[in-house]
């Protein structure tokens, strides 16, 4: 396992013979509770033909060596990058880049407390050859967290619900856009690299500041139409924000950041 430090990292699109095409990212701040389930899950996939980045966003906790841990026996590559600026954007696209100039051709994402389905990656790559250029998957809660009926059926139904009136907002519509808006979680989503570059990527901005997986998509909407509404491309997320929120601030956090704690530490619900 290597490390580095911001945007720091291998050559531009210099693959080693050999070396996996896909990557997957995980931005992580202070997971260090959460992050073994996650590695776990990676570790168990059907397909694990892949390469690892956590990027530790500055944590305070033992994420770093969680990580470290973990890459003594992981089933593929791991890299550890160190990303100082604060804000899951700015994670997401620092390990994004990392991996483009690691010879990444397919990117994937998850985050430090979510359990990707086992044929995860299996999924992302057989749509990937299949010509799309972004996926966007599907999100349903941990089982392990025990959800009730409105956390399995009822919340998933309008944050659903929202995506559709997304679609029709003048923001998501419009002549340059080569795709129709969908529902895309940034906890679930595969991007080719090809695509990332051209399009800007994902940005890096503190996470009370807006939706990234949002503006990424409605980026490379702008210059691809190949994308895919993926529902077979399955994680499993955390209840945890909507359980410490509840469920009118939690949507409404989802609803363009109308509701932002007082307190920013109470962004990353842990």
């Amino acid at each position: 396992m290597s490390t580095a430090q911001g945007r720091g990292g291998p050559a531009a699109g210099v693959r080693e013979p050999g070396a996996p095409d896909l990557w997957v990212v995980v931005p992580a701040y202070n997971e260090a509770a959460s992050l073994p389930g996650t590695l776990a899950a990676l570790a168990a996939q059907e397909d694990t033909a892949f390469a690892l980045v956590v990027v530790d966003n500055a944590s305070t906790d033992a994420t770093a060596e969680v990580v470290r841990e973990f890459a003594r026996s992981a089933p593929f590559p791991v890299e550890l990058v160190h990303e100082p600026e604060p804000g899951a954007g700015t994670a997401a696209d620092t390990g994004f880049r990392y991996a483009v100039r690691a010879g990444a051709r397919l990117l994937l994402r998850t985050d430090a407390d979510c359990l990707p389905a086992r044929d995860w990656t299996a999924v992302a790559r057989s749509e990937f050859g299949r010509g799309a250029e972004l996926l966007c998957g599907r999100s349903v809660p941990r089982p392990d967290e025990r959800p009730t009926f409105a956390e399995a059926r009822l919340l998933p139904a309008l944050v659903r619900l929202s995506a559709l009136y997304g679609r029709y907002r003048a923001a998501h519509r419009g002549p340059r856009f080569r795709a129709p808006y969908v529902l895309c979680h940034g906890h679930n989503l595969g991007i080719t690299a090809a695509l990332y570059v051209r399009c800007g990527g994902t940005p890096r901005e503190r996470l009370e500041e807006g939706s990234e997986d949002v503006t990424l998509l409605n980026r490379a909407r702008e210059h691809s139409g190949r994308m895919v509404r993926a529902r077979h491309l399955v994680v499993r997320s955390s209840l945890r924000r909507l359980r410490s929120w509840g469920a009118r601030r939690t949507l409404l956090w989802y609803w363009d950041r109308r509701y932002r704690p007082v307190d920013t530490e109470e962004v990353h619900v842990r």
